[in-house]
């Protein structure tokens, strides 16, 4: 069964009618309902585009949060080849949240740092619903480290509500791992593509999308905080999610105005959870494209570049 949003409600009824339909046509042999399906379908495709052109911030983060989006694991197994995972941070434990290895892309060598949110209920326990801890951070510093000594470009799926705010991870230094992984994105010489694909959240987001490019799917979020969590902070209660969302930009449209991400993908009419194979190769054709650029460029100028861009962020034009 398909999971639908609250504003998806007239197509959770219209796609509904269609089932209903094909099971009947499956019983009576000499039923023929080809005309009335075709209808229904025609109208789900045009309420899906209407919906989906106009919808606000707040769906929006409805909809990079869907759990049938594609999360970090389906880009891995669809991108890279020859995946091999690299655990453990060399000092507490390895952090299934952070899913990490090498691998090749297509043909080219390269390091896959993401967040996994898990795609079943046992998935999503086990990867902690993709909120790393401070091992999970340590683990990226530690790969990042690795493929900058081999010269492999280094490329991050971004997708988490935002580091895991437990008592043991804060006792165990959750803000100086972020920290820290941050300024080895920083300072990496070598390509660091960036792609938030669903929920980019917090400093936990951050630490992994300080990147030479950023790369944002149409229907991704990127905020400092949730929505929630700031309409509780700032109206006092969590009901006004849907005014923190505006008032926070997180949109990937908002983040391409404002300089934050350098590229939107497109994903299918009605997010990329509709038509997961084609949404992960659109992605798939950019990190290729920018890899071919930015191989061209010499590390210390990569780094040079990268330590402008985001420096430069926030200043009045």
């Amino acid at each position: 069964m398909k999971t639908y949003l609250d504003f998806e409600k007239p197509i959770a009824e219209l796609e509904g009618k269609i089932r209903e339909l094909e099971h009947l046509a499956q019983d009576e042999e000499k039923v023929d309902i080809a005309t009335e399906i075709g209808t229904l379908e025609t109208k789900v495709n045009k309420l899906l585009k209407d919906t989906y052109r106009s919808l606000n911030p707040w769906q929006k983060t409805q909809v990079a949060r869907h759990p049938e989006r594609p999360h970090a694991q389906a880009y891995v197994d669809a991108l890279i080849s020859d995946f091999t995972p690299l655990a453990g941070d060399r000092s507490y434990a390895d952090d299934k949240a952070m899913l990490a290895g090498m691998g090749r892309f297509r043909g080219r060598s390269v390091m896959v740092i993401g967040t996994e949110k898990g795609a079943t209920t046992e998935a999503r326990l086990k990867h902690n619903f993709g909120m790393a801890r401070p091992e999970g951070y340590r683990k990226a510093q530690r790969l990042m480290k690795l493929a900058e000594r081999f010269g492999l470009p280094i490329i991050t799926f971004v997708d988490t509500a935002g580091a895991y705010p437990g008592v043991g991870a804060e006792e165990r230094g959750q803000a100086e791992a972020i920290a820290r992984c941050i300024e080895v994105c920083l300072n990496v010489k070598v390509p660091l593509i960036s792609c938030i694909i669903g929920e980019g959240g917090s400093g936990g987001a951050v630490a992994l999308a300080v990147g030479d490019r950023v790369i944002m799917m149409e229907n991704s979020v990127y905020s400092v905080i949730s929505p929630e969590a700031c309409s509780s902070i700032l109206f006092k209660t969590s009901d006004r999610a849907k005014d923190a969302a505006e008032a926070l930009k997180v949109t990937a449209q908002d983040m391409y105005r404002l300089g934050v991400a350098d590229l939107v993908i497109d994903e299918p009419i009605g997010g990329a959870h509709r038509d997961p194979g084609n949404t992960i190769m659109a992605l798939g054709e950019v990190i290729a494209e920018t890899l071919d650029e930015l191989g061209k460029v010499e590390p210390d100028r990569l780094l040079e570049r990268r330590r402008e861009k985001f420096l430069t962020m926030g200043r009045a034009a």
